[in-house]
């Protein structure tokens, strides 16, 4: 299977947030996040575990028991499941996600 980014639609979330949804399978999938500056990932928390890699751009990352931190292109972070966390864009940034397993509530 391959997924040719240019012919897979955005998905606006609303405030400056913009998600494609790339290649997936039940156990794990793949996800392109786009944020305008200043654009908010609020708080949340999900069951899966998420690996984010700031594909260029940066933004401020936020996870409880941790102190806030700075990240910048090239930078990866990874949440354990049920781990409250959020981001704020701070200039344009684009980001990759992957998820285990796949996120059944962003096709449906």
């Amino acid at each position: 299977m391959y997924v040719e980014n240019k012919n897979i639609p955005l998905t606006d979330l609303g405030g400056g947030v913009v998600r494609k949804v790339l290649a997936y399978s039940e156990n794990i999938m793949n996800v392109e996040l786009h944020f305008d500056k200043g654009a908010v990932g609020a708080k949340h928390s999900h069951p899966h575990e998420q690996l984010g890699y700031i594909i260029e751009g940066s933004l401020l990352y936020q996870e409880e028991g941790q102190e806030d931190k700075v990240l910048v292109t090239g930078d990866t972070y990874y949440v354990a499941p049920n781990v409250v966390h959020g981001v704020v864009a701070l200039e344009d940034t684009k980001l990759l996600d992957i998820f285990t397993p796949m996120r059944e509530d962003f096709v449906k």
